[in-house]
């Protein structure tokens, strides 16, 4: 297979985590009678963003893997005999939950999960509370369709992670994504952090001769605790071409099923044009080892 037609689901998402998944599926199912071979779903889709807020409670949220959403998906993407790539705030054991993507192939069965590596700590991101580090490394699915290699948000931000994934043969980068502005920021804010995160993410495909999808959620969920304080997802959905080209994007405030069919093959013919793989000094590259050189 060189080409394949893949299909990102951006949506907004309630309180009630059945509606959730139900429109999930409901978009699933429409990407797949489109086509669609590989369809992703976007970061904790089953629920509001509850990471605004420090609280115990919200724990209650979290499931095992394999559990109800991947027993539903499993059986939708058996059903459309397609791949799903799921994000899912696991529950692994008492007091040890991950964010965690899970990879259902088009028999059903799960292929593959990837625990986020990279954990934020910021203002209406207080993840560090919920989630402990991922512990599965930098290691692509296999799947009918090729390689996935699944990162999660804020590992978007890091290009050692997509240089990892790609030197463990990944096919394809894809970030489940939930990020958005401060409706408090100045317009000209707002935009220079849009524009930032597509930018390094197009970098990664660039970097990697890599084709990518990022997938982002949309709409404004309140805090739970103040209903002024909150974020507003941009959206934005994208794929890019392992030139960093767009081959799609979607609109920063509507709920999309957005198509893109990616030339796997594209990836060999750039690479051997822009070898940069064949470039890299690895002898000179100890100090990323270290936080900081002093």
């Amino acid at each position: 297979m060189t080409i394949l037609k893949a299909a990102m689901i951006q949506q907004s998402c309630g309180n009630d985590r059945d509606s959730n998944l139900e429109k999930s599926c409901g978009m699933i199912r429409e990407a797949a009678a489109s086509g669609a071979k590989l369809v992703v779903l976007q970061e904790l889709h089953t629920g509001p963003y509850f990471c605004q807020i420090e609280n115990p409670d919200l724990f209650d949220l979290a499931e095992p893997i394999p559990g109800p959403s991947t027993a539903n998906l499993g059986q939708l993407a058996r059903e459309l005999g397609i791949v799903i790539v799921a994000s899912l705030f696991e529950r692994r054991a008492p007091g040890l939950y991950h964010n965690t993507a899970v990879v259902l192939e088009k028999d059903g069965s799960i292929a593959g999960t990837y625990r986020k590596m990279h954990i934020p700590d910021d203002p209406g991101f207080y993840e560090k509370f919920y989630f402990t580090p991922g512990d599965l490394g930098f290691t692509p699915i296999e799947t009918s369709v090729g390689k996935l290699g699944v990162l999660v948000c804020w590992d978007q931000w890091y290009p050692e992670a997509a240089r990892l994934m790609a030197l463990a043969g990944a096919d394809l980068l894809i970030y489940p994504t939930a990020i958005g502005w401060d409706p408090h920021d100045t317009g000209e804010e707002q935009e220079r952090q849009r524009e930032a995160w597509i930018t390094v993410q197009r970098g990664h495909a660039i970097a990697n001769g890599l084709p990518l999808l990022a997938v982002n959620r949309v709409g404004y969920e309140a805090s739970t605790e103040c209903n002024d304080i909150g974020i507003k997802f941009w959206g934005s959905s994208f794929a890019a071409g392992p030139q960093g080209e767009f081959l799609v994007e979607a609109s920063r405030d509507s709920e999309e099923v957005i198509h893109v069919a990616l030339d796997l093959a594209r990836s060999e013919r750039v690479r051997r044009i822009w070898p940069f793989l064949r470039d890299r000094r690895i002898d000179g590259y100890g100090d990323l080892l270290k936080r900081f050189r002093d």
